[in-house]
């Protein structure tokens, strides 16, 4: 563990989101592998990492959103039917410019974590919210916007004038415990999953970050169905030790401890949502 002279990263975060903690553990991947020996902390309410050379968060962001689905992990531009969800959750492979690697998302075969059903293509997803990260903007986590797919080019009739296609809203994975707030029915007299035409806004960083994240670093199952639990940490660390440090097994490193559960959003009891955190009370106070 060695702090240099000053992160060449720092974005805020609420520690107690478990979005945005798992999307600060989805940037530390990616830093790692842009620019190898990347370490990370939190320091409040801010997440740091210190990177070898001259790495920046809008370098972070660009290479995440230049980065490809390999094979048909775009998708076929279509969402499933109920019965056709087994095959659109089907794993992922990311591949990187000029990186030699590639990453591989899988972890949603752990069905108590998984946050999205039914008809929700989590390929189409993924793609529309890293594509629609803001690289410029120094606050990514606090970034809200509506989604939509990226606008498609048809090949247009002899004759006839190129002309574009209007991407097609997208749902987010309700990672981000500011929107799996808001997503009960009980919270605003309806199911919003019921009402195809209505979209809010989601925050693409988060959501996309989160789905990298969760990949190496998973919470820690408690006895309840669906809660989980996770802790920060104050001192720099790498990839290699950052997964024990999120289960709470590095007692040195300054960390704090947070609960949340994947809930139910929806009537039928399909659809879910991180919801918010409530800290952990430390032992020996």
């Amino acid at each position: 563990m060695s702090r240099g002279p000053g992160p060449a990263i720092r974005v805020s975060v609420d520690p107690a989101n478990p979005g945005q903690f798992f999307a600060c553990c989805g940037l530390l991947e990616l830093a790692d592998r842009l620019w190898g020996g990347a370490e990370g902390w939190f320091d409040g309410e801010t997440f740091a990492i210190q990177v070898q050379g001259d790495g920046s968060l809008s370098a972070l962001l660009m290479a995440f959103k230049n980065s490809s689905l390999v094979g048909d992990g775009d998708g076929d531009g279509q969402d499933a039917t109920d019965d056709q969800e087994d095959a659109k959750a089907k794993p992922m492979e990311i591949a990187f410019p000029g990186q030699g690697t590639r990453l591989s998302l899988d972890w949603w075969a752990e069905k108590s974590l998984k946050s999205w059903a039914g008809s929700m293509n989590a390929q189409l997803i993924f793609h529309a919210m890293k594509g629609a990260i803001d690289e410029r903007c120094p606050e990514p986590f606090h970034d809200l916007r509506m989604v939509s797919d990226p606008v498609r080019h048809p090949k247009p009739i002899q004759g006839e004038k190129k002309r574009k296609k209007k991407g097609k809203k997208r749902e987010p994975f309700y990672f981000d415990a500011r929107r799996g707030a808001k997503a009960h029915p009980v919270d605003v007299g309806f199911s919003p999953n019921a009402i195809t035409e209505i979209t809010c806004v989601a925050c693409p960083a988060v959501e996309s970050l989160c789905l990298v994240g969760l990949q190496r670093h998973r919470p820690k199952p408690t006895s309840r169905p669906r809660v989980f639990e996770y802790h920060t940490w104050s001192s720099p660390l790498c990839l290699e030790v950052t997964p024990v440090a999120v289960i709470g097994l590095l007692a040195h490193v300054g960390h704090r401890g947070y609960r949340f559960e994947n809930a139910f959003r929806t009537d039928q009891r399909k659809h879910k949502g991180f919801i918010q955190a409530t800290p952990l009370e430390r032992k020996g106070l």
